[in-house]
Parts: structure tokens; C-alpha cells; sequence
């Protein structure tokens, strides 16, 4: 049986979502806010989270921060659900490495390709984080798989900051564009 944890303040979202999932052997676990959302992956350990952005008690935002920084989740297909694209790319810039994202409101062939492109992602970086099998101490006694570990750690920091870059960059354009359409 698969989990499928549904986290949306809207009582009709959820029951939308759960009628566009494909037939077969699934439990749909829903949650009404952020808070719920987070204990609820914690006790049930869905293996898909569609989650919505924008949520009372505890924000999409602040549940897929947790998600990412618990190494027992980061493997975990992940959809996010707005109604605004933008809301979601005030925070996390394009494209989007770790989840998928469907625009509210989405027929089911968008969700079903939006899970499609969640799992894809989510082997992809589970593939990416299997530690190796054994590993050699140097010579200065540093084990290679804590220098690895500190190497991962900063090359996804530097991809962090350069989608904060980007996005500034993008804004940047935008009001360039913008103050240039008010001097004409």
C-alpha cells in the first residue's frame, strides 16, 4: 500500500486531488494545515507529499524547508501545489530541482505528470546521495567521506545561492524593463 500525503487548508482541494489519483493500492492521508502536514509525515511516512504553499499554522515554505533539511524526507517525491507560480518563485527559483509544481487550478493528466516528474527528481537525488561502500582515511587523518560529505554540503549551498542570484538578476530585468516602459 502506498501513502499519499495530501496537505491543503481546503477541504475540497483534498478531496479534488484524492479523486484525480490513479486507481490502485493507495491510502490517501490528508492534512488541513502546515503543522498537521509535518506531523503527519513524521507518523506516516507517506512516499508522496502533494503539499499546497500556502497553509495556515506552519506555510508550504516552512514545511518543505523541513523537509529538505531532514535527510530521512529529502528522498521523498514531493509536489507543490499554488495558485500563484509566483508565491512559489519568490522563495524557490526556477527550475525547480527537488519537487515538481502544479498551478491551482490543474486537470488530473497535470497532477499525474506533476507526480511523474516528482518521483524522477526524487531517485534522481536519492541516486545522487547513496553513500559509497567503504572509504579510505587520508593521510592527514580526515575521512574521504566527511570531505565528501563537506564538498556536497557546499556545492549545494553555492546552487542555492545561485538561484538566489538568478532570481535577483530576474528582478533586476523586470524593473529595468519596467522603469524604461515609464520613461517612454
Amino acid at each position: 500500500m502506498q501513502k499519499i500525503l495530501v496537505i491543503d487548508d481546503s477541504k475540497m482541494i483534498r478531496m479534488r486531488v484524492k479523486d484525480m489519483l490513479p486507481g490502485g493500492n493507495l491510502e490517501v492521508i490528508e492534512a488541513r494545515d502546515g503543522q498537521d502536514g509535518i506531523e503527519k509525515i513524521h507518523s506516516e511516512k507517506p512516499q508522496l507529499i502533494i503539499l499546497d504553499f500556502l497553509l495556515p499554522r506552519k506555510s508550504g515554505w516552512e514545511v518543505y524547508q523541513e523537509i529538505q533539511n531532514d535527510p530521512n524526507l529529502t528522498a521523498t517525491p514531493l509536489v507543490l501545489m499554488s495558485g500563484r507560480k509566483e508565491e512559489v518563485t519568490e522563495k524557490i527559483s526556477e527550475p525547480f530541482e527537488y519537487f515538481a509544481f502544479v498551478e491551482k487550478p490543474f486537470e488530473r493528466d497535470q497532477l499525474v505528470k506533476a507526480i511523474k516528474d516528482a518521483r524522477n527528481k526524487a531517485s534522481k537525488r536519492k541516486a545522487a546521495t547513496v553513500p559509497p561502500a567503504t572509504e579510505t582515511t587520508q593521510e592527514g587523518g580526515e575521512d574521504v567521506a566527511t570531505l565528501k560529505a563537506e564538498v556536497d554540503q557546499l556545492n549545494k549551498k553555492v546552487e542555492k545561492m545561485q538561484g538566489q542570484i538568478d532570481q535577483l538578476h530576474k528582478q533586476v530585468n523586470q524593473l529595468v524593463s519596467s522603469v524604461k516602459k515609464k520613461m517612454s
